[in-house]
């Protein structure tokens, strides 16, 4: 089974387990990927839809590894009882919600070795939630997959971890990848500047809340550009 390049960041990061589940899983391939390379004993696909549950139980099916994967229908961690798996992967939703998937079941989260997170929209919600709520942050990397930059997490709940507090511009921009002068940065920055270059030149009107908002623009940008000539030297 080949697996797309986003899903691929994601199966790197995933360490030899005994079982895992793949939350939203879509067609299934992250579980049944993991049986066939070893990389756990079992799995559980679980998704809020229909649709793809019926796909990810064909794909169990026709790549013969029913005894290792199983497809559940329901949503977030609902689907498993505290303990039953050790680690987790939520990817391809928002930040919002698997910010609120985390919360809702908070009380399953300190069983699990490792949980990778990969938003498809507004990793800036949950970089904050994770860096302020006591997660254990043991990676951070970034992606390029058909022109969409994707933001991946790999965490661990811990009572031990002190809240981080930071300039909300670390939540957007991960102070982890501009440390290491990430290979995608220069690029990631860049198109960062190109969308907020863009909202200033929308914003057309001069009421106070207008001005308020290309301020905070401004200062995004300055940032910006800041961390572009950090990352180059």
């Amino acid at each position: 089974m080949e697996l797309s390049k986003r899903l691929m960041f994601i199966a790197d990061y995933i360490d030899k387990c005994n079982s895992i589940i793949d939350v939203g899983t879509d067609h299934g391939y992250i579980p049944i990927y993991a049986v066939k390379k070893g990389l756990c004993e079992r799995a559980i696909a679980s998704d809020i839809n229909k649709d793809p549950v019926k796909k990810a139980k064909l794909n169990v099916v026709l790549e013969n590894v029913e005894d290792k994967v199983e497809v559940r229908f329901g949503g977030g961690l609902e689907t498993v009882k505290k303990g039953e798996v050790d680690s987790v992967v939520i990817a391809g939703m928002g930040g919002n919600l698997i910010r609120d998937i985390l919360e809702k079941d908070k009380n399953k989260l300190l069983s699990y070795k490792f949980m990778i997170l990969q938003p498809a929209q507004n990793p800036e919600v949950l970089r904050e939630y994770l860096y302020t709520n006591g997660y254990e942050i043991l990676a951070e990397d970034l992606c390029l997959d058909e022109g969409i930059y994707y933001e991946l997490f790999k965490v661990k709940k811990s009572n031990s971890v002190g809240l981080t507090e930071l300039n909300p511009i670390f939540y957007e921009i991960s102070p982890i990848l501009l440390r290491e002068k990430h290979k995608l940065m220069n690029s990631y920055l860049e198109s960062k500047k190109e969308k907020y270059e863009k909202i200033l030149r929308f914003i057309k009107d001069d009421s106070e809340s207008a001005k308020k908002r290309k301020d905070e623009i401004s200062d995004k940008l300055d940032y910006i550009q800041r961390f572009k000539l950090e990352v180059s030297e």
